[in-house]
Protein backbone atom coordinates (compact mmCIF):
# COMPACT_ATOMS: atom_id res chain seq x y z
CA UNK A 1 0.00 0.00 0.00
CA UNK A 2 1.11 3.55 -0.67
CA UNK A 3 1.58 6.14 2.03
CA UNK A 4 -1.92 7.58 1.55
CA UNK A 5 -3.67 4.29 0.91
CA UNK A 6 -6.46 2.72 2.92
CA UNK A 7 -7.29 -0.88 3.75
CA UNK A 8 -10.90 -1.97 4.06
CA UNK A 9 -12.61 -5.24 4.93
CA UNK A 10 -15.20 -6.58 2.49
CA UNK A 11 -17.95 -8.56 4.25
CA UNK A 12 -20.38 -9.41 1.45
CA UNK A 13 -22.35 -11.90 3.54
CA UNK A 14 -25.45 -13.66 2.26
CA UNK A 15 -28.44 -13.30 -0.04
CA UNK A 16 -28.00 -10.36 -2.39
CA UNK A 17 -24.94 -9.23 -0.42
CA UNK A 18 -22.36 -10.71 -2.81
CA UNK A 19 -24.17 -9.27 -5.86
CA UNK A 20 -24.37 -5.70 -4.62
CA UNK A 21 -20.91 -5.86 -3.04
CA UNK A 22 -19.44 -6.85 -6.41
CA UNK A 23 -20.74 -3.58 -7.87
CA UNK A 24 -19.37 -1.60 -4.93
CA UNK A 25 -15.96 -3.17 -5.46
CA UNK A 26 -16.09 -2.35 -9.16
CA UNK A 27 -16.77 1.29 -8.27
CA UNK A 28 -13.87 1.38 -5.79
CA UNK A 29 -11.58 -0.21 -8.39
CA UNK A 30 -12.64 2.43 -10.92
CA UNK A 31 -11.85 5.16 -8.38
CA UNK A 32 -8.44 3.60 -7.73
CA UNK A 33 -7.73 3.61 -11.46
CA UNK A 34 -9.21 7.01 -12.30
CA UNK A 35 -9.19 9.15 -9.15
CA UNK A 36 -6.50 9.79 -6.56
CA UNK A 37 -7.65 6.99 -4.27
CA UNK A 38 -5.78 3.88 -3.16
CA UNK A 39 -8.12 1.51 -1.38
CA UNK A 40 -7.06 -2.10 -0.80
CA UNK A 41 -9.96 -4.52 -0.32
CA UNK A 42 -9.81 -7.82 1.59
CA UNK A 43 -12.88 -10.11 1.41
CA UNK A 44 -13.80 -12.20 4.45
CA UNK A 45 -16.91 -14.25 5.39
CA UNK A 46 -19.65 -13.25 7.81
CA UNK A 47 -23.18 -14.37 8.65
CA UNK A 48 -24.33 -17.52 6.90
CA UNK A 49 -21.14 -17.48 4.85
CA UNK A 50 -19.21 -17.44 8.13
CA UNK A 51 -21.19 -20.41 9.41
CA UNK A 52 -20.44 -22.32 6.21
CA UNK A 53 -16.74 -21.43 6.34
CA UNK A 54 -15.97 -21.68 10.06
CA UNK A 55 -19.07 -22.83 11.91
CA UNK A 56 -19.83 -19.41 13.42
CA UNK A 57 -21.40 -16.21 12.00
CA UNK A 58 -18.38 -14.07 12.96
CA UNK A 59 -15.18 -16.11 12.45
CA UNK A 60 -12.13 -15.06 14.46
CA UNK A 61 -10.21 -14.20 11.28
CA UNK A 62 -13.01 -11.89 10.18
CA UNK A 63 -13.09 -10.08 13.53
CA UNK A 64 -9.29 -9.74 13.58
CA UNK A 65 -9.32 -8.23 10.08
CA UNK A 66 -12.09 -5.80 10.98
CA UNK A 67 -10.13 -4.56 14.00
CA UNK A 68 -7.14 -3.70 11.80
CA UNK A 69 -8.75 -2.08 8.77
CA UNK A 70 -9.70 1.55 8.18
CA UNK A 71 -13.33 0.67 7.46
CA UNK A 72 -15.71 -2.23 6.93
CA UNK A 73 -18.07 -2.59 3.98
CA UNK A 74 -20.91 -4.92 4.95
CA UNK A 75 -23.44 -6.42 2.54
CA UNK A 76 -26.19 -8.42 4.25
CA UNK A 77 -26.70 -11.56 6.32
CA UNK A 78 -29.35 -14.23 6.68
CA UNK A 79 -31.44 -16.59 4.60
CA UNK A 80 -33.59 -19.71 4.82
CA UNK A 81 -30.55 -21.98 4.58
CA UNK A 82 -29.70 -21.12 8.20
CA UNK A 83 -33.23 -20.94 9.66
CA UNK A 84 -32.68 -23.96 11.90
CA UNK A 85 -29.35 -23.05 13.48
CA UNK A 86 -29.16 -22.22 17.18
CA UNK A 87 -30.39 -18.73 18.10
CA UNK A 88 -26.94 -17.51 19.17
CA UNK A 89 -25.42 -18.86 15.94
CA UNK A 90 -27.92 -17.34 13.51
CA UNK A 91 -26.33 -15.26 10.71
CA UNK A 92 -27.66 -11.99 12.17
CA UNK A 93 -25.71 -12.68 15.38
CA UNK A 94 -22.53 -12.07 13.41
CA UNK A 95 -23.47 -8.45 12.78
CA UNK A 96 -24.62 -7.92 16.36
CA UNK A 97 -21.37 -9.37 17.72
CA UNK A 98 -19.32 -7.23 15.33
CA UNK A 99 -21.11 -4.10 16.54
CA UNK A 100 -20.50 -5.13 20.14
CA UNK A 101 -16.83 -6.13 19.76
CA UNK A 102 -15.99 -2.88 17.92
CA UNK A 103 -18.33 -0.82 20.15
CA UNK A 104 -20.11 0.71 17.14
CA UNK A 105 -22.37 2.89 19.22
CA UNK A 106 -23.60 5.52 16.73
CA UNK A 107 -25.76 4.46 13.80
CA UNK A 108 -26.17 7.05 11.03
CA UNK A 109 -29.28 6.57 8.93
CA UNK A 110 -29.83 9.17 6.20
CA UNK A 111 -33.26 9.51 4.59
CA UNK A 112 -32.93 11.45 1.35
CA UNK A 113 -35.56 11.84 -1.34
CA UNK A 114 -34.20 12.01 -4.88
CA UNK A 115 -36.26 14.19 -7.21
CA UNK A 116 -36.34 11.38 -9.78
CA UNK A 117 -38.00 9.03 -7.26
CA UNK A 118 -40.31 11.49 -5.56
CA UNK A 119 -43.44 9.73 -6.85
CA UNK A 120 -42.31 6.49 -5.17
CA UNK A 121 -42.96 7.96 -1.72
CA UNK A 122 -46.33 7.25 -0.14
CA UNK A 123 -46.52 10.92 0.89
CA UNK A 124 -47.48 13.78 -1.39
CA UNK A 125 -44.59 15.20 -3.46
CA UNK A 126 -44.90 18.65 -1.88
CA UNK A 127 -44.37 17.07 1.55
CA UNK A 128 -41.20 15.10 0.74
CA UNK A 129 -39.57 17.15 -2.03
CA UNK A 130 -35.98 17.95 -1.08
CA UNK A 131 -36.18 15.85 2.08
CA UNK A 132 -32.76 15.19 3.63
CA UNK A 133 -32.82 13.86 7.21
CA UNK A 134 -30.10 12.16 9.22
CA UNK A 135 -31.10 9.98 12.17
CA UNK A 136 -28.36 9.26 14.71
CA UNK A 137 -29.38 6.17 16.68
CA UNK A 138 -27.59 4.95 19.80
CA UNK A 139 -26.74 1.36 18.89
CA UNK A 140 -25.15 -0.51 21.78
CA UNK A 141 -27.23 0.39 24.85
CA UNK A 142 -30.82 0.75 25.93
CA UNK A 143 -33.51 -1.89 26.16
CA UNK A 144 -31.88 -4.23 23.63
CA UNK A 145 -28.86 -4.75 25.87
CA UNK A 146 -29.98 -3.77 29.38
CA UNK A 147 -29.93 -6.27 32.23
CA UNK A 148 -31.83 -7.97 33.74
CA UNK A 149 -33.79 -9.47 30.88
CA UNK A 150 -35.54 -12.76 30.36
CA UNK A 151 -38.72 -14.81 30.57
CA UNK A 152 -39.80 -16.27 33.89
CA UNK A 153 -42.69 -18.32 35.26
CA UNK A 154 -44.64 -16.67 38.07
CA UNK A 155 -46.00 -18.52 41.14
CA UNK A 156 -49.51 -18.54 39.63
CA UNK A 157 -48.25 -20.23 36.46
CA UNK A 158 -48.27 -17.18 34.23
CA UNK A 159 -45.15 -16.30 32.26
CA UNK A 160 -43.57 -12.86 32.29
CA UNK A 161 -41.10 -11.38 29.82
CA UNK A 162 -38.97 -8.44 30.92
CA UNK A 163 -36.30 -6.13 29.52
CA UNK A 164 -34.46 -3.23 31.09
CA UNK A 165 -34.16 0.20 29.48
CA UNK A 166 -30.99 1.76 30.88
CA UNK A 167 -28.57 4.51 29.85
CA UNK A 168 -25.58 6.21 31.47
CA UNK A 169 -24.32 9.75 31.08
CA UNK A 170 -21.37 8.51 29.01
CA UNK A 171 -23.55 6.56 26.60
CA UNK A 172 -25.85 9.54 26.04
CA UNK A 173 -23.09 12.11 25.71
CA UNK A 174 -21.03 10.22 23.15
CA UNK A 175 -23.91 9.66 20.74
CA UNK A 176 -25.05 13.24 21.22
CA UNK A 177 -21.54 14.44 20.36
CA UNK A 178 -21.81 12.58 17.05
CA UNK A 179 -25.21 14.17 16.36
CA UNK A 180 -23.97 17.69 17.10
CA UNK A 181 -20.88 17.14 14.93
CA UNK A 182 -23.02 15.87 12.04
CA UNK A 183 -25.42 18.80 12.36
CA UNK A 184 -22.51 21.22 12.24
CA UNK A 185 -21.79 20.00 8.69
CA UNK A 186 -25.45 20.29 7.70
CA UNK A 187 -28.19 22.75 8.72
CA UNK A 188 -27.06 23.03 12.37
CA UNK A 189 -30.29 21.67 13.87
CA UNK A 190 -30.64 18.70 16.23
CA UNK A 191 -33.90 17.27 17.53
CA UNK A 192 -33.55 14.86 20.45
CA UNK A 193 -36.35 12.28 20.69
CA UNK A 194 -37.19 10.35 23.88
CA UNK A 195 -40.07 9.75 26.31
CA UNK A 196 -39.04 11.99 29.18
CA UNK A 197 -42.69 12.30 30.22
CA UNK A 198 -43.03 8.64 31.27
CA UNK A 199 -39.53 7.11 31.43
CA UNK A 200 -36.69 7.94 33.82
CA UNK A 201 -34.18 6.94 31.15
CA UNK A 202 -35.84 9.46 28.84
CA UNK A 203 -35.69 12.15 31.52
CA UNK A 204 -31.96 11.49 31.98
CA UNK A 205 -31.49 11.49 28.18
CA UNK A 206 -33.08 14.95 27.90
CA UNK A 207 -31.18 16.38 30.86
CA UNK A 208 -27.76 15.11 29.73
CA UNK A 209 -28.17 16.27 26.12
CA UNK A 210 -29.39 19.68 27.29
CA UNK A 211 -26.36 20.03 29.59
CA UNK A 212 -23.92 18.94 26.87
CA UNK A 213 -25.46 21.38 24.43
CA UNK A 214 -25.08 24.26 26.89
CA UNK A 215 -21.46 23.37 27.61
CA UNK A 216 -20.10 22.75 24.10
CA UNK A 217 -22.60 23.10 21.27
CA UNK A 218 -24.52 26.35 21.60
CA UNK A 219 -23.90 27.05 17.90
CA UNK A 220 -26.33 24.21 17.12
CA UNK A 221 -30.08 24.66 17.52
CA UNK A 222 -31.38 21.97 19.92
CA UNK A 223 -35.02 20.96 20.30
CA UNK A 224 -36.65 18.11 22.18
CA UNK A 225 -39.61 15.99 21.12
CA UNK A 226 -41.37 12.97 22.56
CA UNK A 227 -40.65 9.98 20.34
CA UNK A 228 -44.30 9.25 19.56
CA UNK A 229 -44.81 12.86 18.46
CA UNK A 230 -41.62 12.62 16.40
CA UNK A 231 -43.09 9.60 14.60
CA UNK A 232 -46.21 11.61 13.79
CA UNK A 233 -44.25 14.68 12.70
CA UNK A 234 -42.13 12.60 10.32
CA UNK A 235 -45.33 11.94 8.38
CA UNK A 236 -46.92 15.33 8.92
CA UNK A 237 -43.99 17.68 8.27
CA UNK A 238 -40.69 15.84 7.78
CA UNK A 239 -38.92 18.90 6.39
CA UNK A 240 -38.76 20.38 9.90
CA UNK A 241 -36.01 17.90 10.79
CA UNK A 242 -32.29 18.02 10.02
CA UNK A 243 -30.58 15.65 12.50
CA UNK A 244 -32.59 13.49 14.91
CA UNK A 245 -30.72 11.85 17.81
CA UNK A 246 -32.46 9.13 19.75
CA UNK A 247 -31.98 5.92 21.69
CA UNK A 248 -31.71 2.35 20.43
CA UNK A 249 -35.39 1.36 20.58
CA UNK A 250 -36.89 4.59 19.25
CA UNK A 251 -34.11 4.87 16.70
CA UNK A 252 -34.94 1.42 15.38
CA UNK A 253 -38.54 2.49 14.76
CA UNK A 254 -38.03 6.09 13.62
CA UNK A 255 -35.24 5.29 11.17
CA UNK A 256 -37.37 2.67 9.40
CA UNK A 257 -40.27 5.11 9.24
CA UNK A 258 -38.03 7.83 7.82
CA UNK A 259 -36.63 5.36 5.30
CA UNK A 260 -40.06 4.70 3.86
CA UNK A 261 -40.58 8.41 3.26
CA UNK A 262 -38.09 7.99 0.44
CA UNK A 263 -40.10 5.27 -1.30
CA UNK A 264 -37.55 2.46 -1.32
CA UNK A 265 -35.34 0.72 1.21
CA UNK A 266 -33.15 -0.26 -1.73
CA UNK A 267 -31.79 3.28 -1.97
CA UNK A 268 -30.63 3.88 1.59
CA UNK A 269 -27.11 3.44 3.04
CA UNK A 270 -26.06 3.58 6.67
CA UNK A 271 -22.99 3.89 8.86
CA UNK A 272 -22.13 2.65 12.35
CA UNK A 273 -19.30 4.47 14.13
CA UNK A 274 -17.21 3.59 17.18
CA UNK A 275 -15.21 5.69 19.60
CA UNK A 276 -12.37 7.81 18.28
CA UNK A 277 -8.94 6.22 18.62
CA UNK A 278 -5.76 8.00 19.71
CA UNK A 279 -4.75 8.53 16.08
CA UNK A 280 -8.04 10.29 15.30
CA UNK A 281 -9.59 7.38 13.41
CA UNK A 282 -12.53 5.32 14.62
CA UNK A 283 -13.96 1.85 13.91
CA UNK A 284 -16.60 2.23 11.22
CA UNK A 285 -18.96 -0.12 9.39
CA UNK A 286 -21.00 0.84 6.33
CA UNK A 287 -23.97 -1.12 5.00
CA UNK A 288 -27.24 -0.77 3.08
CA UNK A 289 -30.33 -1.08 5.25
CA UNK A 290 -32.39 -3.37 3.04
CA UNK A 291 -31.26 -6.80 4.27
CA UNK A 292 -30.38 -9.98 2.42
CA UNK A 293 -33.59 -10.29 0.33
CA UNK A 294 -33.23 -14.05 -0.18
CA UNK A 295 -36.29 -14.10 -2.45
CA UNK A 296 -34.37 -12.27 -5.19
CA UNK A 297 -30.84 -13.50 -4.44
CA UNK A 298 -29.06 -14.83 -7.49
CA UNK A 299 -31.49 -13.28 -9.95
CA UNK A 300 -29.31 -10.27 -10.80
CA UNK A 301 -32.07 -7.75 -10.11
CA UNK A 302 -30.99 -6.33 -6.73
CA UNK A 303 -30.44 -2.59 -6.47
CA UNK A 304 -26.74 -1.84 -5.76
CA UNK A 305 -27.22 1.90 -5.19
CA UNK A 306 -27.65 1.66 -1.39
CA UNK A 307 -24.42 -0.36 -1.25
CA UNK A 308 -22.66 2.23 -3.41
CA UNK A 309 -24.18 4.96 -1.23
CA UNK A 310 -22.59 3.17 1.72
CA UNK A 311 -19.26 3.41 -0.11
CA UNK A 312 -19.84 7.17 -0.34
CA UNK A 313 -20.49 7.33 3.41
CA UNK A 314 -17.29 5.35 3.97
CA UNK A 315 -15.26 7.90 2.02
CA UNK A 316 -16.93 10.76 3.90
CA UNK A 317 -16.86 9.50 7.49
CA UNK A 318 -13.96 7.00 7.63
CA UNK A 319 -11.49 7.91 4.89
CA UNK A 320 -11.88 11.71 5.11
CA UNK A 321 -12.54 12.07 1.40
CA UNK A 322 -15.66 14.17 1.23
CA UNK A 323 -14.80 15.05 -2.38
CA UNK A 324 -15.07 11.40 -3.43
CA UNK A 325 -18.27 11.00 -1.42
CA UNK A 326 -19.78 14.00 -3.23
CA UNK A 327 -18.74 12.53 -6.57
CA UNK A 328 -20.45 9.22 -5.81
CA UNK A 329 -23.61 10.80 -4.45
CA UNK A 330 -23.85 13.09 -7.47
CA UNK A 331 -23.40 10.07 -9.76
CA UNK A 332 -26.24 8.22 -8.01
CA UNK A 333 -28.56 11.20 -8.49
CA UNK A 334 -27.50 11.54 -12.14
CA UNK A 335 -28.12 7.85 -12.88
CA UNK A 336 -31.64 8.20 -11.51
CA UNK A 337 -32.22 11.41 -13.47
CA UNK A 338 -31.28 9.51 -16.63
CA UNK A 339 -34.09 7.06 -15.93
CA UNK A 340 -32.11 3.97 -14.96
CA UNK A 341 -34.12 1.74 -12.61
CA UNK A 342 -33.74 -1.64 -10.95
CA UNK A 343 -36.85 -3.67 -10.20
CA UNK A 344 -37.44 -2.23 -6.72
CA UNK A 345 -37.65 1.37 -7.92
CA UNK A 346 -39.19 0.85 -11.37
CA UNK A 347 -42.76 2.01 -11.90
CA UNK A 348 -45.25 -0.80 -12.33
CA UNK A 349 -44.96 -2.24 -15.81
CA UNK A 350 -41.80 -0.27 -16.62
CA UNK A 351 -38.65 -1.92 -17.94
CA UNK A 352 -35.83 -2.29 -15.45
CA UNK A 353 -32.14 -3.09 -15.67
CA UNK A 354 -30.00 -5.66 -13.88
CA UNK A 355 -27.70 -5.21 -10.90
CA UNK A 356 -24.63 -5.27 -13.14
CA UNK A 357 -26.16 -2.87 -15.67
CA UNK A 358 -26.88 -0.40 -12.87
CA UNK A 359 -23.23 -0.68 -11.84
CA UNK A 360 -22.22 -0.09 -15.46
CA UNK A 361 -24.48 2.97 -15.67
CA UNK A 362 -23.03 4.43 -12.50
CA UNK A 363 -19.44 3.94 -13.61
CA UNK A 364 -20.26 5.49 -17.01
CA UNK A 365 -21.75 8.46 -15.15
CA UNK A 366 -18.62 8.78 -13.02
CA UNK A 367 -16.61 8.93 -16.23
CA UNK A 368 -18.84 11.75 -17.49
CA UNK A 369 -18.50 13.65 -14.20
Amino acid sequence: MTKNSHHIAILAGDGIGPEIMAEAQRVITWLNDNADTAVDMTPTPVGGAGIDAAGVPLPDDTLDLCKKTDAILFGSVGGPKWDNVAYDLRPEAGLLELRKKLDLFANLRPAKVYDALIDASTLKPDIVKGLDILIVRELTGGVYFGQPRGIETLPDGQRRGFNTQVYTTHEIERVAEVAFDMARKRAKRVCSAEKANVMESGKLWREEITALHGEKHTDIELTHMYADNCAMQLLRNPAQFDVIVTDNLFGDILSDEAAMLTGSLGMLPSASLGAERKDGTRPALFEPIHGSAPDIAGKGIANPLAMIGSVAMMFRYALNRGDIADKLENAIAAVLDKGYRTADIAEQGAKYISTTDMGNALIATLEDI
